[in-house]
Parts: C-alpha cells; structure tokens; sequence
C-alpha cells in the first residue's frame, strides 16, 4: 500500500474550562487514508468528530491544546503551529464547514468568497480569478453569474454548493465535510450527496464525511469510524461495521436509527455519554451498554484488530477476558 496521504498519529484535544480544569475532547485518534478514500467519522453530537477535523486543520480557538501529529503527505503541518499548517489550509487540505450561511460573509459577493482563498494563496487572481470561480460555480451546478450575488440570496441548498465550491478554490487533495446536509430537506440532501461523490471521484479528493447519519456513510463511505466520548471505538470498512459490528455502541448506532426497509422498532440508547471534564475509568460506554461484564467498568479497552481492516475497543473480542470474568 502507497504511503497515506492523510496519517493522524495518536491526536489529543484539551480545552481549557473557564472555572478551572479541562475538558479532553479528543482522546488518541488514529488513522490513516489513502488517496481517493471516503472515510466518514460518526457518533452522537459531542463525541468528537467536528472537534478532530477542526484539529486537522489547525482551526480550534486559543482555549484548545493539541497533541499529536498529522501527517500530510509525511509532513506534520501541526509541527510548529499556525506557521506550518497555514500554507497547507485550502492548498492541500480544506474543509465545507456545518451551516453553509455562517460559512460566507453576509455583506461580500459569494464570487469575492470563493476567490479569497485564491488570492491569499496567489494562486489566481483579478480576471484569472473570476474566471475560475465562474468555472467553480458551474461545476457545483450554479449559473457562474450568480457569482456577484449575496449569500442571502440563494437557496440553501444552493449555499452549500457555493461552500463546496469555495471549499475546492485551491484544488485541496483532502476535502473535509462537517455535517454538509443539515438543515437541507431530503431531495437537496440526495443531491449534496451526489455532488460530493461524484467531486471526490473527478478530483481524486480524499473525502473525510463527519455525520451522525448512519445511512448517510454507508451511501458514501468505504470506511468509517466511529467515535464516542473523544475515541474511536471502532473502525472498519462500512458494511462490516453494518453487518457485523464488533462493539456494542456501534451496534446499537444502527438500531437506533430508522430503516423504511426493516420492520424491526427503532431503539433507543440508554443514558447519556460520560462527562469529558472528569477522568474516565474503565470503558466509557460500560454504564450505557447491555452486554457490560466484570472488567467493563474498571479496565480501559484498547483499540485492537478483530479483523483484517476492522478494529474495535471492546473486551467482548477478548475471549481470554470474558472467560476469566
């Protein structure tokens, strides 16, 4: 296998509490992805994923503190801070942000938007710039004149492509998309979908998808992790994690989510994740999980292979474990 494009080595968050302490929002994510890979991170809001793909691009506040390393293409561009990661952000790695209206600047031209990072990058600009985004606005599936519109003025459906768009201005080799479809109705969801498949394929885009939609990365995605209270608990190509799922928490993910083709109920997950501002003891999702045994609620699980390409942080893969409890 070819060396990944994107490698996350052992990332870690912190946020600093305004009473005092911390809060470790993202605890040792690691992974790697190659070239052209749909890759989506899932889980309930809070686990996460819009946290670690921020990390990635260098854009939490001044209250985070990072560890770990990212590697683009082998280099960590998180190695020095703002000064390493600043020439990658938009040139090699961008992102469509959740909420495509708080994306754009209400009082610019979302043509003025999309070229900026062009400009700042002195990739294009003047005619050359203009040109490329009318081009940009085209292949989201905008007239390219409605380039001197306002952002309130489109659809937003028709925002999000503007994001997308801008979000390619620098011809990125990772596309990262934060929740593209929400607040977007079913048929413009479909549509968004299609759009960032069919760039990824064009493009040869890395696409990282974080959503807490199953059906979403299972229509997108090859692989997928999933995430809960800042980890990742599983990992593995998308219709394992679908048909055989090695944790419990990914398994009950799924049941909880409604399929038109099933006649099985819709489940809900019991309680509430754990409080990050505190220090974990054994599995975080033990207190919520109906197949917890004795180690579960005194010994950490650790991420192992279950599988070829297929990992999971559960003891119930440790038969050794279950027969000595």
């Amino acid at each position: 296998m070819t060396e990944p494009v994107l490698a996350v080595e052992d990332l870690h968050v912190w946020f600093d509490l305004e009473q005092g302490g911390e809060l470790h929002a993202v605890q040792g994510v690691s992974l790697a992805l190659q070239t052209g890979e749909r890759f989506g991170f899932v889980g309930e809001s809070g686990c996460g994923k819009t946290t670690t793909i921020l990390a990635l691009m260098g854009l939490l506040p001044s209250s985070a503190s990072v560890a770990g390393r990212v590697l683009l293409e082998g280099e960590d561009i998180l190695a020095d801070g703002e000064e390493s990661v600043s020439p990658h952000r938009w040139t090699d790695i961008a992102m469509v942000f959740q909420g495509a209206m708080n994306a754009f600047n209400p009082v610019k031209r979302v043509g003025e938007q999309i070229a900026e990072p062009m400009k700042l990058h002195e990739i294009a600009e003047g005619r050359t710039a203009r040109r490329q985004v009318g081009e940009l606005l085209e292949r989201v599936g905008i007239p390219a004149a409605r380039a001197s519109s306002y952002p309130h003025e489109f659809s937003g459906g028709m925002r999000q492509r503007a994001a997308i768009a801008m979000a390619l201005a620098c011809k990125p080799k990772v596309l990262l998309a934060d929740e593209p479809t929400t607040a977007l109705d079913v048929m413009v969801q479909a549509q968004i979908l299609q759009l960032l498949i069919g760039l990824a394929d064009d493009f040869g885009l890395t696409l990282v998808l974080v959503t807490h939609d199953l059906p979403i990365v299972a229509q997108v995605c090859s692989r997928a992790a999933v995430m809960y209270a800042g980890e990742i608990v599983e990992i593995g190509a998308t219709d394992t994690l679908y048909h055989d799922p090695r944790h419990p928490y990914t398994r009950l993910l799924f049941a909880a989510t409604p399929d038109l083709y099933d006649e099985e109920p819709v489940l809900s997950i019991p309680g509430t994740p754990p409080r990050l501002d505190r220090e974990l003891v054994g599995c975080p999702f033990a207190p919520r999980c109906d197949r917890a045994f004795a180690p579960c609620d005194r010994v950490k699980p650790r991420l192992v292979a279950t599988d070829t390409g297929h990992s999971a942080a559960c003891h119930l893969n440790d038969p050794a474990l279950k027969a000595a409890s």
